[in-house]
């Protein structure tokens, strides 16, 4: 069976109103780039009309412009699920504009299957080679596209040729049964591979197939500064420390790293450690360092959701392709982030953070509690469930006018049941073993920024007593003096007395 080159404003004709559209990849990696562009003027179009025009929207994480961008721009996204990060989807979502849920990455393919969401109408796939029989080979990113492939009733697929070589190889397409006939996940060590290099899509769910030649457009991560160096470096000297004294195996364990530039420079901080052993990764997203790293011999192998690497990385990538076969490989999300394969691998998982609290609960995703930033991701997922659950985060943010480090979170994605260690430049705060008390105690000597201990000793006084000790009149004291007075700083804590 051939299928048809068309259009995107062809393809998306086939989009209505209203319809449930799944779309490939994971971060802007392996995500449609012209269907959802065509998809974001039809809507405009529409709308000038008078018509109404929205889709809900089902991703396996954030995508990038060509997605989340336009299409919120021009205000066609009804219901968004499950993680975003990008600037006018975040505006619209914190205006009420998107219906935004934000579940855990492992949960939101499953949840499709049992379906939570109803039936899925449309998915668009970016491919980079495919054959008449509708096998395909995916591009940077696998996300939840062995389910949408599988429950869509149409499917669009996108050719991409901007990939000057076959990433065939690259990928592990699995999908586990659904209770109650899941068998276990037969992954023992970060290298097995359980599924297909290629995906089975149904041809007669084909639409057609529509050309492009974009490129991810990842832009390249901000350098190392003194500031996220020195969270690195204490990363990377505490776990040496576990290491020496056997509280891990000798050969090490592997490694989760969250995205971004705090992310990066960790990984960069076990690089430059020479009693930090080789090591391997399993994880949802690797990053430019970890290209830099396997160049080097530190990390021998990657298990991951998708190559976010930045434009300028992936030329890199792909002009040595070869060197990195047998290196990387690509998992759904729901695989990457399982909690089964986290606690089985047992992974050491460092995540970053908005705000910590004294006595170690953790808000990754709402400012002030109400404004969304990016959502849980897989956070979640590897913290409840590795061997080290690691927080990183600066102690202040805007020019030391915010402390990281506050009397009490105004939002809680990870509770103190589940975190057990915080790393700010300043130091690492061991919360294992340790009741709420001895818990403040060492965050407040070990993390806090010098500008803000006496503050957190200051709170500590006036806390009533009790487990978990907090003054309800003063817990928020620091954001609110931020709020009225721009720096945390002033807060005055004796008014509480």
């Amino acid at each position: 069976m051939s299928f048809p080159f068309i259009s995107a404003e062809e393809a998306v004709s086939h989009i209505k109103n209203g319809d449930n559209v799944g779309i490939s990849g994971f971060t802007p990696s392996g995500t449609p780039k012209v269907v959802t562009g065509a998809l974001a003027e039809k809507a405009n179009r529409l709308h000038q009309q008078g018509e109404p025009f929205k889709i809900n929207l089902y991703t396996g994480a954030s995508t990038n412009d060509y997605v989340d961008g336009a299409l919120a721009r021009a205000n066609a996204i009804g219901q968004r699920m499950p993680y975003q990060g990008n600037p006018s989807t975040r505006e619209a979502v914190n205006n009420n504009l998107i219906e935004y849920y934000d579940p855990h990455l492992s949960h939101a393919t499953q949840d499709m299957r049992y379906g939570f969401v109803g039936d899925l109408d449309i998915a668009v796939i970016e491919v980079t080679e495919m054959n008449p029989e509708g096998e395909v080979v995916l591009g940077a990113g696998l996300g939840m596209t062995p389910t949408i492939a599988k429950m869509a009733k149409k499917v669009i697929i996108e050719y991409s040729s901007y990939y000057r070589t076959s990433f065939r190889g690259f990928h592990d397409n699995y999908l586990p049964l659904d209770p109650p006939h899941r068998r276990e996940i037969p992954i023992y060590k970060p290298t097995d591979r359980i599924g297909s290099p290629v995906l089975k899509i149904d041809p007669a769910k084909i639409i057609g197939v529509v050309p492009s030649n974009e490129s991810e457009s990842i832009s390249s991560f901000t350098r190392l500064n003194d500031v996220t160096h020195a969270i690195g470096l204490n990363v990377s000297e505490f776990l040496a420390y576990e290491l020496k004294n056997g509280r891990m195996p000798a050969d090490f364990l592997p490694i989760q790293s969250g995205v971004g530039n705090v992310a990066n420079a960790a990984l960069y901080g076990l690089a430059e450690n020479p009693d930090i052993p080789r090591f391997e990764m399993f994880t949802e997203v690797v990053q430019d360092a970890v290209m830099d790293l396997m160049q080097q011999g530190k990390c021998s192998f990657a298990s991951t959701c998708a190559l976010a690497f930045s434009d300028d990385t992936m030329l890199q990538f792909m002009d040595d392709i070869d060197f990195y076969r047998g290196k990387l490989l690509m998992r759904p999300s729901e695989i990457s982030n399982h909690p089964e394969v986290v606690r089985r691998l047992g992974l050491i998982a460092m995540n970053t953070a908005l705000e910590c609290d004294i006595y170690g609960f953790v808000n990754s995703t709402h400012i002030n509690g109400t404004y969304m930033m990016n959502g849980i991701g897989g956070s979640g997922d590897f913290c409840r469930n590795a061997w080290y659950s690691i927080f990183l985060c600066p102690s202040t943010q805007k020019g030391g006018r915010i402390s990281s480090i506050v009397p009490m979170v105004t939002h809680v994605d990870h509770s103190d049941h589940d975190v057990k260690v915080i790393v700010t430049e300043q130091g690492v705060a061991d919360l294992r073993g340790k009741s709420p008390r001895q818990r403040a105690l060492t965050v407040i000597e070990n993390c806090v920024h010098p500008d803000y201990k006496q503050l957190m000793w200051d709170y500590l006084k006036i806390c009533e007593h009790g487990h978990i000790a907090h003054n309800l009149r003063a817990c928020y004291a620091l954001h609110q003096t931020f709020k009225e007075q721009g720096d945390m700083r002033l807060t005055d804590f004796s008014r509480f007395v």
